[in-house]
């Protein structure tokens, strides 16, 4: 099975203080640290336990500048077999673009089945996998949970709201968005690194994937960041059943909610 994975390399901006930059249309990401995409890191795993099953390759391919290399290394070095850089210049990289020049580079390489993250850590989209079967015509599955390969099919296990889970059968070729806990992705150790440092890794530019320029223009565009406002904390209401209801009335009074 010849199997495409789609990564991404994010800053890691759970534990830390965000500023916004001066245009006031991202946050100042020179301080931050990177890795790759949480999701993205189970679907590599995925793609390379299928390998490992059925036989095949695995390419990981993203779209981005020279440090975004490093999480197609890391990617080499948990068991894929090539890897493939966009060039993304001074793009501006919105849900459609993305897709759009995935698709692109997709359809020149030979793919049964292409998986990306259900989401990504940075901005919490999760439209590029459905975008991609759109762009690509084929048969998708999101937030999935299992894999089970059977000829030209998938037996596949997605999960719904409410901790339920649904079965269902789809053709190959197709596009699979994984969700977290799917597996248990592999330590990638520093000499396998190494080894994955002497692998190939090919870039291409955007103008050898011929893609319309109209293509390349993105559907949604940030006119401005602002953090949250700082409110005080929360207030903790004591005192038995009764009091606390008739404190909670007299707050809801004083904000205006009619009761």
């Amino acid at each position: 099975m010849e199997i495409v994975v789609c990564v991404k390399r994010v800053p890691q901006i759970q534990e830390v203080d965000l500023e916004i930059e001066g245009g006031g249309k991202d946050v100042k990401k020179d301080m931050l640290a990177y890795a790759i995409n949480e999701w993205d890191n189970y679907a590599i795993e995925e793609a390379v336990v299928l390998k490992e099953k059925l036989g095949g390759s695995v390419t990981a391919v993203t779209l981005g500048g020279e440090d975004d290399e490093e999480v197609l290394r890391r990617c080499l070095a948990m068991g894929a077999d090539r890897a493939i850089r966009v060039e993304a210049g001074d793009l501006d990289l919105d849900g459609y673009v993305v897709s759009r020049v995935l698709a692109e580079v997709i359809r020149g390489l030979e793919c049964d089945l292409v998986l990306t993250g259900v989401q990504t850590d940075d901005d919490n989209l999760g439209m590029i996998g459905n975008m991609l079967a759109e762009h690509l015509g084929v048969s998708h599955g999101s937030v999935v949970t299992g894999v089970e390969v059977d000829g030209e099919r998938l037996k596949i296990r997605m999960e719904l709201e409410g901790g339920i889970e649904e079965v269902s059968g789809i053709p190959l070729p197709a596009q699979l968005s994984i969700q977290t806990g799917i597996n248990e992705p592999r330590y990638v150790s520093i000499m396998g690194i190494r080894k994955a440092a002497k692998k190939e890794l090919k870039v291409l530019g955007l103008e050898e994937l011929s893609i319309p320029e109209e293509d390349l223009a993105p559907w949604c565009v940030v006119e401005e960041m602002t953090l949250p406002p700082e409110i005080e904390g929360a207030e903790m209401i004591e005192g038995d059943a009764g009091t606390v209801a008739e404190e909670l009335l007299r707050i809801m009074k004083e904000k205006g909610v009619s009761v």
